[in-house]
């Protein structure tokens, strides 16, 4: 596939900042025409800055933004936004209150007579019969819909995100989400994407990186971010595993929830973490408790559970009719049989 962007050796640092620390740290990705990428991280880690940048917002520090196999971002090179074509969908959608949908849509065309394009956006995304109504008569879903065509009529080579979604109720977000993929297919358009909904980047995008403190940590596609994660941070922050330091008494290793054992024999690799999912421990009201429940969320068929152990939290599934209750003072035990991912070795274990 052909490179759309390409993001070599990037640093950034804001320049109105007495800090030293960079905002981000030698990012590298390219993103292949017609890709949907997610960036996701916790708040603070760079993502919107990193959007910022190839929109053309910022300046970087060291490094290069190539876009279509033109520098368009560099250390002393920054083409300006509106050259860039590259579009943006911002949080808050900026939308002209005082312009209907149509002259939204139409207002970033130098050929204003073109209409083809406009209408054939606002039809494929459902607003073609409110073409005269004025952003605040038009529901959430509606508005971020009319950012998106209105982002979309240039026919700009990249259309960046910046968490789309993020006002919207929880039906209209799960509505929009399966629908935008198709709709980029459909328009040949590359996409970027911030979210800090781990979900939503795995439901929309072909890979997902994730950033940390300005740093890319992973760049992957859903799967392979499940079944080769590069470390606990990774599976903890996107599926929400649970994550336990081991540490070695007699040589034997331990964890706050008891001694470690496994039927492959790793310990000569070091073991520093373990990685697992809610279903690999059990929870029971025990007057010999190492934990106390801080929290219970109810889903479909089965309850979570947040108990905390010292300064730890874990996330422990169980029975949706469990009698166990938030304040109680419990016993966590890792089950036998399960699966386990241990680092930094990256392997996989079974427990007995």
């Amino acid at each position: 596939m052909n490179k759309q962007l390409e993001i070599i050796d990037l640093d950034h640092k804001y320049r109105s900042s007495n800090s030293n620390n960079l905002t981000l740290k030698s990012i590298n990705i390219s993103i292949n025409q017609g890709e949907i990428l997610g960036l996701v991280g916790p708040s603070g880690c760079g993502k919107t800055t990193l959007l910022r940048l190839i929109a053309g917002f910022e300046i970087p520090l060291n490094g290069n933004i190539i876009n279509s196999g033109k520098n368009i971002s560099s250390s002393t090179l920054v083409l300006p936004p509106e050259r860039r074509g590259i579009g943006m969908v911002f949080q808050d959608y900026a939308l002209f209150p005082h312009l209907n949908v149509w002259d939204n849509v139409c207002f970033g065309l130098k050929n204003r007579s073109d209409i083809n394009r406009p209408s054939w956006l606002l039809d494929l995304l459902g607003l073609g019969g409110f073409k005269k109504r004025y952003p605040h008569q038009l529901s959430g879903g509606q508005r971020q819909r009319l950012a998106l065509a209105r982002a979309l009529v240039p026919n700009p080579s990249i259309i960046l995100l910046d968490e789309p979604f993020n006002s919207l109720d929880q039906k209209v977000r799960i509505k929009l989400r399966n629908e935008l993929p198709q709709i980029l297919k459909t328009c040949n358009t590359t996409a970027i994407m911030v979210t800090h909904d781990s979900q939503e980047a795995l439901a929309i995008c072909d890979r997902i990186a994730v950033m940390r403190y300005g740093e890319l940590v992973q760049c992957s596609s859903s799967l392979e971010l499940i079944n080769e994660p590069v470390n606990s941070f990774v599976g903890e922050f996107i599926f929400q595993k649970n994550v336990l330091e081991i540490n070695y008494v007699n040589d034997k290793p331990t964890s706050l929830i008891g001694d470690l054992k496994i039927k492959e024999d790793y310990f000569n690799q070091e073991i520093e973490e373990i990685m697992f999912d809610n279903n690999a421990l059990s929870l029971e009201i025990s007057d010999k408790n190492n934990s106390s429940v801080v929290a219970k969320e109810y889903f479909d068929n089965n309850v979570v559970y947040t108990v905390k152990i010292e300064d730890k939290f874990l996330r422990i599934n169980d029975d949706i009719y469990s009698k166990i209750n938030v304040g109680m003072k419990s016993m966590v035990k890792l089950k036998s049989n399960q699966k386990l991912k241990i680092f930094p070795c990256r392997m996989n274990a079974t427990t007995l």
